[in-house]
């Protein structure tokens, strides 16, 4: 097949390029860029660089932009990861009422002696208590295990590998 003499970026099986993700990964590192630092990145018109960006928009690859919060500095310093058991497996209209709790900041489903893991965020002891006592009202839910971070060191959303260009 012939084409117009550019080459095309190695293909990922996402899908995506080299330069999307590599703007992918800018924005991950921090969403607030400008599509003219960007550009300076991927070596791209700034133009072109907001043409990907919609794209990847469009295409769901990029669900929003949210600005992370210092919980400490929110006053909301206690860090927990609870384990849900709930009495059967699927996902029951009262436990997902649980997206409606401020302290919640995330739901998952799991594999093994657990059925969720809920990471929230709490002013402390007493609120988690609080909290944990209304999560185990709800119907379904048979019992919660709490796990309390001491610290966090890491915490990040997902990250695009950027593979290395090829050589000439």
């Amino acid at each position: 097949m012939e084409t117009n003499g550019i080459r095309q970026g190695s293909r990922h099986p996402s899908g995506l390029d080299r330069t999307d993700r590599m703007i992918l990964r800018l924005l991950a590192e921090r969403a607030d860029r400008s599509y003219a630092d960007l550009s300076a990145h991927v070596h791209l018109s700034a133009p072109a660089v907001h043409e990907r960006v919609k794209r990847l928009r469009r295409d769901g690859i990029i669900r929003g932009t949210v600005a992370r919060l210092d919980g400490e500095k929110i006053g909301c310093p206690l860090l927990a990861f609870v384990h849900v058991t709930t009495e059967g497996w699927g996902m029951t209209k009262p436990v997902l009422a649980l997206q409606d709790l401020a302290d919640v900041e995330e739901i998952h489903t799991v594999t093994g002696d657990t059925c969720l893991i809920l990471k929230v965020r709490t002013s402390g002891p007493a609120s988690l208590e609080h909290l944990l006592s209304r999560i185990q009202q709800i119907e379904g839910v048979r019992s919660t295990r709490s796990h309390v971070a001491l610290g966090t060191y890491l915490e990040r959303g997902p990250m695009p590998e950027v593979p290395e260009p090829l050589s000439e």
